[in-house]
């Protein structure tokens, strides 16, 4: 079966050329045949990724990798490139939750755009789109394919992101994700020239996962740090770290389901997936961990600060995505690849049910996404407000869910780890409680307390289709036992999601590891290795970040159930930091001011400056003197035999005169 693997992506490929292709004439025709290729195109993706992932299981550890080539891609000198793909621990894992989460979204969208005219084919188009980009990045066994897919990603981005760019903020949306990653995608390029080129001057010219990882101890210390933050850069763009994490909340102009799609699953992951699939190459490279370590502590904490004084539902649960991907960041710069990873799954299922729940909340309101504007919904959508609820309980951290074994988990090894510091955990610690808190206010304004919308907006409020609730049910079922896969020792557990991931983590005999040298092998234990440190500390680590969470819940239910005015009264009392988090520390404002405005008056100076004046005026000079020599030069050509006759006699009387001068000279 593993050959079958070309299948995952073809499926998704075959929906776009559908739909892309014949899309118009369908809707016009059937519009339910449009979301059932897509859907099913997705589906049997999914279907094909589950009997590869469960053939696998059956293998054992050491075996578990296995890749398939398809065809020749690029043959140019020492550069031979194929498209071919790699089953094993990691792409699997990922393959999984990014085919199953990403059915459950496009089911979603059924009943999200229903009511969406004319586009309903585009939509659709895009959407699968997305998928066979993704799974190729996810899938590819080498640098090469990866980017491909990598590119891919940030382009549907960009369509799904400004789907409706009629409107201008959308349109704008669109182009700050597009631009910003590109940025990143530079910065990804330089990174993998440069591991070509160092692996070539070994004898070792490949991009191939099984030849590079296996090699790069033969490059230098500084040449590795380099090239992971290179990598890490573009890593900042997709996954939305500082200080490329902007375009992100933007995105939220984008229909609901994309949100969901691009903020729980799928492409702010793929940064995460990109280091931890390249873990033997960070873990040579102490400086490059810290900086990941650094920068991921420093993002959790930023984004949830901002988080605090958000009104757009959308906007909240934007900026806790970059929160948690900072998390994740953290768990990767620390050492703890398979923690890190942990969280993406987690991750996916509370947070794609978050932002399905709020689309599901936009629906009943009519469209309405400030949250000033919500309140006591919870009676008229239960299922939305349950649901919702065990996704806030699960983002927060909260015992027995799945989100606190992973960010628990996290935490510890961001104390513990040899990479680790108290001030990592501090602020990551710091960063969950404002997590619990604003996720909470959220929930407090949306579904409790007396509706503040007009009347014509409650008499149309209505718990969502089917097509819109069974993907929030399955959902809430992953956000409270897909953490069990993953119990740590502590709470008397195996850990089967680490054990799971040895193969590629560095943490067992996997074929990957068997040419990468003791110095690879041992650096990459350390993300498993809380070696040194007693049960005791982990249990008093955990307590607290447990009762840090219960403080921002209980400062939340007070501020905004019992004592409503609070808010009101705080920020006028610190208006200036009420300010700065509302607008967004005005970063924006910045990037404004010192970047676009900038390069905006570069740009003009080169276009008036240098196109018009110089290049165009050039290219309309010459243009000029031919036209006027042109002018001049008809004259000599009439028509006029009389004309013709004169310039004969004229000639020849000049050429008499000419030979008599020179006869009587």
């Amino acid at each position: 079966m593993f050959d079958l693997v070309w299948l995952i992506p073809i499926f998704p490929a075959i929906g776009v050329l559908i739909n892309g292709l014949l899309g118009r004439r369908i809707e016009a025709a059937n519009r339910s045949i449009i979301h059932w290729v897509a859907c099913g195109a997705v589906g049997l993706s999914f279907l094909v990724t589950c009997i590869i992932f469960f053939e696998m299981l059956g293998l054992p550890a050491e075996e578990r990798l296995y890749e398939y080539t398809w065809f020749n891609w690029i043959s140019g000198g020492v550069l031979q490139t194929f498209v071919a793909y790699q089953i094993d621990p990691l792409s699997m894992l990922m393959c999984m939750f990014v085919t199953g989460v990403g059915f459950l979204i496009h089911v979603y969208s059924i009943g999200y755009m229903g009511h969406d005219e004319g586009r309903y084919y585009r939509y659709f188009t895009y959407l699968n789109l997305f998928m066979f980009s993704m799974i190729n990045l996810i899938l590819a066994n080498n640098f090469l394919l990866m980017f491909l897919g990598w590119e891919g990603v940030g382009l549907c981005s960009y369509l799904l992101i400004g789907f409706w760019f009629t409107d201008e903020a959308n349109a704008i949306a669109g182009k700050k994700a597009f631009i910003t990653n590109r940025v990143g995608d530079f910065c990804f390029i330089i990174g993998m020239l440069m591991l070509f080129c160092g692996l070539g001057e070994h004898g070792v010219w490949s991009l191939r996962f099984s030849e590079v990882f296996p090699n790069v101890h033969l490059l230098s210390p500084e040449v590795i740090t380099i090239i992971c933050l290179l990598f890490f850069a573009g890593c900042t763009a997709k996954s939305a770290q500082i200080p490329l994490y902007v375009w992100l909340p933007d995105a939220m102009a984008g229909p609901t389901p994309v949100s969901a799609l691009i903020h729980a699953a799928t492409m702010v992951t793929s940064g995460i997936y990109m280091v931890a699939r390249s873990n033997i190459l960070y873990s040579l490279s102490p400086v490059a961990m810290a900086v990941v370590a650094v920068v991921g502590a420093l993002t959790a904490l930023f984004a949830a600060t901002i988080g605090l004084a958000q009104n757009d539902i959308k906007k909240v649960l934007a900026y806790s995505t970059v929160s948690q991907l900072g998390y994740m960041f953290l768990g990767l710069g620390v050492g703890a690849f398979a923690a890190g990873m942990f969280h993406v799954l987690t991750h996916a299922f509370f947070k794609a049910l978050l932002f399905m729940g709020a689309g599901s909340v936009i629906h009943a309101m009519s469209g309405e996404q400030d949250m000033r504007a919500m309140g006591g919904l919870r009676k008229k959508t239960p299922i939305t407000f349950w649901t919702m609820l065990i996704a806030t309980l699960a983002i927060a951290g909260i015992p027995g869910l799945s989100g606190f074994f992973s960010k628990d988990e996290i935490l510890w090894l961001a104390y513990s780890s040899p990479q680790g510091h108290f001030l990592l955990w501090l602020i990551g610690a710091v960063a969950a409680g404002l997590t619990a808190f604003y996720m909470f206010r959220l929930i407090f304004m949306t579904f409790f307390n007396e509706n503040r919308a007009s009347e014509e907006v409650q008499h149309h409020i209505h718990e969502s289709p089917a097509t819109m609730t069974v993907p929030l049910i399955i959902l809430a079922f992953l956000s409270v036992f897909g953490g069990y896969l993953g119990v740590p020792h502590a709470l008397g557990g195996s850990n089967r999601f680490h054990h799971y991931l040895e193969p590629v983590m560095g943490l067992g005999p996997g074929k990957l590891l068997q040419k990468a040298g003791a110095v690879a092998h041992e650096a990459a234990h350390h993300g498993a290795e809380a070696a040194h440190h007693s049960l005791t500390a982990e249990y008093i680590l955990m307590a607290i970040s447990v009762v840090i969470a219960l403080i921002g819940i209980f400062i939340a239910y007070t501020m905004y159930i019992k004592k409503q005015d609070r808010p009101k009264i705080l920020a006028e009392k610190f208006r200036l930091l009420h300010q700065l988090i509302f607008n967004k520390w005005y970063v924006d404002e910045l990037y404004s001011f010192f970047i676009v405005r900038p390069f905006h008056a570069i740009s003009s100076f080169f276009w008036k400056g240098i196109d018009v004046v110089i290049i165009d005026g050039l290219v309309n000079g010459i243009a000029a003197v031919v036209g006027w020599s042109s002018r001049v030069m008809r004259h000599m050509q009439s028509g006029y035999v009389q004309s013709y006759a004169v310039s004969v006699v004229l000639g020849t009387v000049a050429l008499l005169i000419y030979y008599f001068l020179q006869m009587t000279g």
